[in-house]
């Protein structure tokens, strides 16, 4: 099992810090550098600015939002990145949310997942170099009756097939994911869930498409904050507002991806508590009716010697590539956590 970093949000007053993880987690062999865009900071410069400053690692977007960009123009960018970056990208793909494509966007939210299918389709194509032309439900290149015409892509990306993943909740995404992904990007994963929330519906789509799930990249991202296994608790109360924004506040009532995670994991009650507290304005309220075991099963929390336990339990579920985000009120705190995972990884005999 290798490690990566999530960088998350930038522009959050941490940049300078961010640049410095990345760094470091260069220095001690993590195999990949995520970083996240929603409606501030782009993924794609800083995915740039990251490359340009480290050796070895990975750089990834989680995720480049498919309502933000036509299928061409993440082609053009994943080669660009993969060229410049001496084939290090990873291109990893969402769908974002209603409030999100349709509120800052501009872009209806309906059929994800035929959406979804068809920009892979037409971003695959586009980066083999072939003139471009689709007939699609959803994009037709190009357009008929007028000017345009199939063009091919100028840019050489530096492999001839950039890994390409898919951020995946939904049963019936992640089976699309399974079948048309390399790889699948997940959040609040829990090991003891995993197969019944995330691996049955991947393994279903692989077999789909004739394959399994050998070389199949399963990629969640975990926060991570080191202590005294005795302060377990305090550890994870500093997650609490985190898990509130996105089981509460992530999406409408009808509508919130996290939130129907929560009840399939066995958590329904109080998923709708926190909803519920969240929306009506009630922040606080939401965060403290997060359950202790929702936070600590969905995060490595304590010593070295448990978060190796922990990462154990994650490889044995078939977690391919463990995504940290370690937690910190300052840069030393975030930087001992990331060697924290390190050493962890070695214990657990993962390396």
């Amino acid at each position: 099992m290798q490690l990566g970093i999530n960088l998350g949000y930038w522009g959050a007053g941490m940049d300078g810090d961010n640049l410095a993880v990345a760094k470091e987690a260069d220095r001690l062999g993590y195999a990949v550098c995520w970083a996240a865009e929603a409606y501030g900071s782009d993924a794609a410069t800083v995915l740039t600015w990251v490359a340009a400053q480290t050796e070895r690692i990975d750089v990834g977007s989680a995720i480049f939002q498919i309502p933000a960009r036509q299928p061409a123009m993440t082609a053009m960018t994943a080669a660009t990145l993969d060229s410049l970056s001496g084939g290090r990208f990873r291109l990893g793909l969402g769908v974002s949310g209603p409030q999100v494509s349709e509120g800052w966007y501009g872009v209806k939210f309906d059929k994800p997942l035929s959406r979804t299918r068809e920009y892979v389709d037409i971003v695959r194509r586009a980066m083999t170099r072939e003139r471009l032309a689709y007939d699609g439900e959803h994009w037709t290149l190009p357009l008929p009756d007028g000017p345009g015409k199939p063009i091919k892509l100028t840019v050489h990306p530096q492999r001839e097939h950039i890994p390409l993943y898919i951020a995946a909740i939904g049963p019936k995404n992640l089976e699309q994911t399974g079948e048309i992904a390399d790889g699948a990007l997940l959040i609040f994963p829990s090991a003891d869930h995993l197969e019944e929330t995330a691996l049955k519906y991947l393994r279903a789509g692989r077999e789909k498409a004739g394959l399994t799930m050998d070389g199949f990249d399963v990629c969640p991202t975990l926060p991570l904050a080191v202590g005294d296994d005795k302060d377990v608790t305090a550890l994870a109360d500093t997650f609490r507002p985190y898990t509130a924004l996105y089981v509460g506040g992530m999406g409408s009532r009808k509508q919130n991806f996290y939130n129907q995670l929560a009840g399939r994991m066995g958590y329904e009650a109080a998923a709708a508590e926190i909803q519920e507290k969240y929306l009506s304005g009630d922040k606080q309220g939401a965060a403290a009716a997060v359950p202790h075991d929702l936070i600590d099963s969905t995060a490595l929390l304590g010593s070295v010697d448990r978060i190796a336990d922990r990462m154990k339990a994650y490889a044995a579920a078939g977690v391919t590539t463990l995504t940290l985000a370690p937690a910190g009120f300052t840069l030393d705190e975030r930087l001992t956590a990331l060697r924290a995972g390190t050493e962890a990884l070695e214990r657990a005999g993962l390396a």
